[in-house]
């Protein structure tokens, strides 16, 4: 089973940018896209021909909001956290395939300032909780999307020249830390390529030629329940194909062996 993640920056200029066609060539069992950037009226959303689409859409148009397209009728879907504040954003959607739940997700940047930043550490508080409700719920669970975190060293080119700027605070990567170490998750693409640098990163600035000199970040990640994670056979950022800001990241799964798995 391939699932593939990406943020698209807006889906309408990534389609214009091959994005339908590619994906129809990798051919995936899922997809889980971030950053759509529609509104509710639904102007712009396109799936290719064989895929289910459903949306967590946000109130203000032209921003965030979040999709899965899968070739399978999911047998619930669940929007949001719960909360006010964020999910009319539209940054948390989840679909069940029997025992397997996959959602897709957008974590806040706070890159603008001091008062998006407080609310993307608001965010990321509850949503721990969150995902500490799915994998009760969920023995088997696939988180996939943009967390706007890189958790290492490893995880972006300049690391001493970010230590003071978001995507890599202390706090930011300590909160991945315990929810990856304490939380019982894996990171897929880290455990098939526990010293890869450049070749997982994701996403790129676009000041300075960032993306020809792969001055990059790894933000996007494919966070698992261990059972999820062991079925992982392959993981690769495309960097070659360039439909946003970001890096389509896919995995390989062998999901045939999981107990209560439907598809």
């Amino acid at each position: 089973m391939k699932i593939i993640s990406l943020n698209l920056n807006g889906i309408r200029s990534a389609t214009s940018k091959g994005f339908l066609s590619w994906i129809e060539r990798s051919n995936p069992d899922v997809v889980c896209l971030q950053e759509v950037r529609a509104g509710r009226d639904g102007l712009g959303l396109q799936a290719p021909n064989g895929y289910f689409p459903i949306w967590h859409l946000p109130e203000r148009p032209g921003y965030s909001g979040v999709g899965i397209w899968t070739k399978k009728e999911p047998n619930r879907i669940e929007t949001g956290m719960g909360g006010k504040d964020a999910d009319p954003e539209g940054r948390i959607l989840s679909a069940d395939f029997g025992s397997l739940r996959i959602a897709s997700a957008y974590i806040p940047s706070g890159s603008s300032g001091e008062e998006r930043q407080a609310f993307k550490m608001k965010f990321l508080a509850r949503f721990r909780r969150w995902m500490g409700r799915q994998k009760r719920q969920k023995k088997n669970v696939l988180v996939c999307g943009d967390f706007n975190i890189a958790h290492t060293e490893k995880d972006l080119r300049n690391w001493r020249g970010n230590k003071k700027n978001s995507g890599f605070l202390p706090e930011e990567r300590s909160w991945m830390d315990r929810l990856l170490r304490l939380g019982g998750w894996a990171d897929v693409y880290r455990s098939l390529h526990p010293a890869t640098e450049g070749e997982g990163y994701t996403w790129w600035s676009n000041r300075g030629r960032a993306r020809e000199k792969n001055v990059g970040w790894r933000i996007d990640y494919q966070i698992a329940t261990p059972e999820i994670a062991q079925l992982a056979k392959t993981s690769h950022a495309h960097q070659s194909v360039r439909f946003s800001d970001h890096a389509p990241l896919s995995v390989e799964f062998s999901l045939s062996q999981l107990a209560g798995f439907e598809w």
